[in-house]
């Protein structure tokens, strides 16, 4: 059975950060942004309040309001945001792999595994689902648009790879790699993430027989 692809890709699979060296820098509703994903991440969507993504954006609530008319709007940028460089990766894997769909999607296995033992917060969009239960929400929308996006690349990757069952394959790894994610956060070092990208290639092997 080969293994998934040595060949790094630049993008982590969920962090996002600014990418400045000096925040102050980045147009305020850049650093507004940027401040507010990486608080989010930190303590939590309800945990943080505007007035101190104001303040770590080095910035004020007037400002933040007139570039969001709400919380709620904010909330909804930077899940978009999370969800555009996630779509990154998959431009990076392509660009790596190129007329390859397997070592795209093994890729993308190895880029997941590497963010469950590297990152304890989880997946950004999920994280934002569980805290923001209410149905009526602005970002519910945002978050499953971006969950059907991700996993149709999936599809549209097994199916070029030849695999017969590609919905059934792509809804398999996502599985696992959401998982993988919880038992990441709950289950300890040793828990069994650790068999992610084993478990993965022997999912792939299952579809690739039929």
């Amino acid at each position: 059975m080969s293994s998934a692809p040595t060949q790094e890709i630049s993008k982590p699979h969920d962090t996002v950060i600014s990418g400045e060296s000096d925040g102050s820098r980045m147009p305020p509703r850049a650093r507004i942004v940027a401040s507010a994903i990486e608080l989010f991440r930190q303590q939590g969507i309800k945990g943080v309040g505007v007035d101190a993504i104001a303040e770590a954006a080095e910035s004020n609530k007037m400002t933040l309001y007139r570039h969001f008319g709400s919380k709620d709007d904010l909330i909804c940028e930077c899940l978009k945001q999370v969800s555009a460089r996630r779509e990154q990766i998959w431009r990076d894997l392509e660009a790596a792999f190129p007329d390859d769909p397997l070592a795209q999607i093994r890729g993308w296995i190895h880029e997941a595994a590497e963010c469950v033992f590297s990152d304890p917060r989880g997946c950004d969009l999920a994280n934002a689902a569980i805290e923001l239960k209410e149905a009526n929400h602005p970002a519910f929308k945002v978050i499953v648009d971006a969950k059907k996006v991700h996993k149709q690349r999936l599809i549209d990757l097994c199916r070029m790879a030849g695999i017969t069952q590609a919905e059934q394959l792509a809804d398999a790894l996502v599985l696992l790699v959401e998982g993988a994610r919880v038992c990441g956060q709950s289950a300890g070092v040793e828990g069994p993430q650790q068999q992610l990208k084993r478990a993965c290639d022997a999912m792939i092997a299952a579809y690739s027989a039929k």
